[in-house]
């Protein structure tokens, strides 16, 4: 893969659900030995990027791969009895979470696009017995989920794999119940990337190059509809002008 351009919406979404399922499989399937999705060896641990140690130990085995840039439950203030959403939600790491959070009242939905991923997800619920998660294959862009039927949208560093970001926080407000929120942890960028960066395969896949500059990504989620558009924690991500970011929405209770 190295050297690979992006070419368009279609190559993207192809090369990102073949590199995460070689990932989800026990491939050296994404980016080599740099590290493959969010994950950057440096930035790994689970209490570097906002998980408490009890959250940590809840994790059921296998569902952490090391591919979260942040805790998109840390600000979430989940109840129980709530429906939940994880867009991408790869093994099912923060879906479990918010599974605990909602308790058997309440339910919890992760959408990936990617078999392999949905496979591995689906097989840590039944080992860990987790009856409230269930994982459906989509599209975040076209989620499956019917209209005003969530209370909370969460995602941990996928939306910035979407070429379509705006679509995604468009279909994020549809699902949300009125009065529902949204808590997602991104990369976004400080400044604009060098061409050479922000045209490889490579770096899109390992959530770098497909990342929209943070005045842009915060655009794109008041242009959906959403209001108290927010970031409740950033911090510096590698070496390059990204920042690690979770952002929290809501939707207004009247619509």
């Amino acid at each position: 893969m190295s050297g690979a351009t992006v070419s368009g919406p279609t190559d993207i979404r192809v090369t990102v659900r073949e590199q995460y399922g070689a990932l989800a499989e026990g491939k050296d399937g994404c980016c080599g030995s740099t590290g493959c999705g969010c994950a950057e060896p440096a930035r790994s641990a689970l209490s570097d990027i906002g998980y408490t140690p009890e959250q940590a130990a809840a994790i059921p085995e296998g569902a952490d791969l090391g591919l979260g840039c942040g805790n998109p439950l840390a600000h979430a203030a989940v109840k129980r009895g709530e429906t939940v959403l994880d867009l991408g939600s790869g093994a099912g790491i923060d879906a479990f979470l918010a599974a605990r959070e909602v308790g058997p009242e309440g339910r919890v939905i992760g959408v990936d696009m990617t078999p392999a991923m949905l496979d591995r997800a689906r097989a840590n619920a039944a080992k860990a017995g987790y009856a409230n998660v269930e994982f459906r294959l989509g599209e975040i862009e076209h989620l499956p989920v019917a209209d005003g039927t969530v209370d909370l949208v969460i995602s941990n560093c996928v939306v910035n794999l979407s070429p379509q970001k705006d679509q995604v926080f468009r279909e994020a407000y549809r699902v949300l119940k009125p009065g529902g929120r949204m808590l997602v942890s991104d990369l976004v960028l400080e400044r604009s990337l060098p061409k050479e960066i922000k045209e490889s395969i490579e770096a899109y896949v390992g959530c770098i190059a497909g990342a929209s500059l943070k005045e842009d990504y915060l655009r794109f989620i008041r242009e959906a509809g959403f209001e108290g558009v927010e970031i409740v924690r950033e911090s510096a991500y590698g070496s390059a002008p990204v920042t690690s970011a979770q952002v929290r929405a809501t939707k207004s209770a009247t619509r």
